[in-house]
């Protein structure tokens, strides 16, 4: 072949390459578990007002930004329990969030309540596999296309496999998750044409963010909720990238990308958590006059004087005093919490009424049971010399008894507990209203 062959051959594959692929910025602010701790924590970090400042100053003059959040918007303060969670999406409103997922958190007053929840929203909350039993779809899309900067930015949202484990049948009714990892690589398939960047917006394990990261190169990013604790680091393989940040509102995450528009993929990155400290923060003034207002609300019935603190308890010894509580207030020998059901750490000094709701803001009731010794889970036992034909009272909350199959509760199958002892909370503010002092 001749020179010039070569030539119009180089010249011809030119031509029938991509003429429009480009490099384009994007920019991914996100958050997750922000479990509706309207106010700063105890260490002065989080809270909705200083969270909104950060948002607005990481957006000021940020032609490229969107802002996402992973699920479990609410579960965690009196204000969302007293009031079903409707007031934090409200307030979370004056975020502008771009989308959002459920999280198994926001079902726990029930589907009709999470359907308020997405109705409140002014943002499309997305979920690709949480469906009824005709298969149809609980959120309204299983993903949004988000146009930014010259980029179609596909996002699709996720819920954990887990979730029948993490909720109740009487609070989810008949909706449930189909697999997700193969059902978000369906609907990545079905974007791949409609976009220029797929994101996974995912409320999942950490089993499930290392699947997705390692087997789905069809998601070129994770942006994760569920596990509490933010990475220090994003996680990438090959040009994948996975972020997750600290829950209850204490980081703001800044994920600015490079795509590449052939590739449809991040080329470049750059990933860091930003602080949300509200003693270094201005405030947002109409975040924290919502906050402020619905604080109020729940005021008088929260911020009463209970007990004294010697020591600051940190969440596994608060989980040993409410097992305590629990068979000192029912006469159980035994009893039971998940480690997951405890939400907070108890501080030094004065407890009020809040602190325990923050602990134990789930209406789980303590049910209670007679088992055999030789029938006891062992997870409960431990240790401890028991008679096998000995009966014994075991006490737990209605959440565990109905799901005590689970890897993070009793493990065993077939027990049934009788007894009911009321409300869990109301059942701790008693107890630690009789002690009055807390060693």
């Amino acid at each position: 072949m001749s020179k010039w062959s070569w030539r119009w051959m180089a010249v011809g594959l030119l031509v029938c390459a991509p003429l429009d692929a480009e490099i384009r910025a994007l920019t991914i602010l996100h958050t997750n578990d922000l479990h509706a701790r309207l106010s700063p924590l105890d260490n002065h970090q989080g809270g909705f007002a200083a969270l909104a400042a950060a948002i607005r100053h990481e957006r000021a003059g940020c032609t490229t930004c969107i802002l996402l959040n992973a699920g479990d918007m609410v579960q965690g303060s009196p204000v969302s329990t007293i009031f079903h969670g409707l007031p934090v999406f409200e307030i979370a409103d004056l975020f502008h969030y771009d989308a959002a997922t459920l999280g198994n958190h926001d079902f726990d007053y029930g589907w009709l309540q999470t359907r308020k929840f997405i109705q409140t929203a002014n943002y499309p909350i997305v979920s690709a596999n949480i469906v009824g039993q005709d298969g149809k779809l609980f959120t309204p899309k299983p993903y949004v296309i988000l146009n930014v900067n010259g980029l179609r930015v596909g996002v699709i949202g996720a819920m954990t496999d887990d979730l029948h484990n993490l909720s109740t049948p009487k609070l989810l009714g008949q909706w449930h998750t189909n697999p997700v990892v193969a059902t978000v690589r369906r609907y990545a398939a079905e974007l791949r044409g409609q976009s220029d960047l797929i994101v996974l917006l995912a409320h999942i394990t950490g089993e499930e963010e290392q699947e997705f990261l390692n087997s789905a190169p069809e998601i070129s990013v994770v942006v994760s909720g569920h596990i509490h604790s933010g990475l220090k680091k994003e996680q990438t393989h090959e040009s994948r990238i996975l972020v997750r940040v600290k829950g209850y509102g204490e980081e703001l995450g800044r994920l600015d990308l490079q795509v590449d528009t052939d590739r449809k993929a991040p080329v470049r990155w750059t990933w860091k958590r930003i602080a949300v400290d509200g003693s270094r923060l201005e405030p947002a003034a109409d975040v924290a006059a919502q906050v402020k207002h619905w604080e109020d609300e729940v005021a008088k019935r929260v911020d009463q004087p209970l007990a004294i603190s010697k020591r600051q308890f940190s969440k596994p010894e608060v989980k040993r005093l409410i097992e305590q509580a629990m068979r000192e207030e029912t006469g159980a020998n035994f009893a039971f919490i998940n480690a997951g059901g405890v939400r907070d750490s108890l501080p030094q000094g004065q407890l009020l009424v809040r602190h325990i709701w923050n602990v134990m803001p789930f209406d789980n009731a303590v049910v209670f049971g007679k088992f055999k010794g030789r029938d006891l889970p062992l997870i409960v036992v431990g240790g401890r010399d028991i008679s096998p034909e000995r009966e014994y009272t075991l006490a737990v909350t209605d959440f565990t008894a109905a799901n005590q199959s689970a890897a993070e509760e009793l493990q065993t199958t077939g027990l049934t507990f009788t007894g009911e002892g009321g409300l869990l909370r109301d059942l701790l503010v008693d107890w630690f209203r009789k002690k009055k002092v807390i060693e």
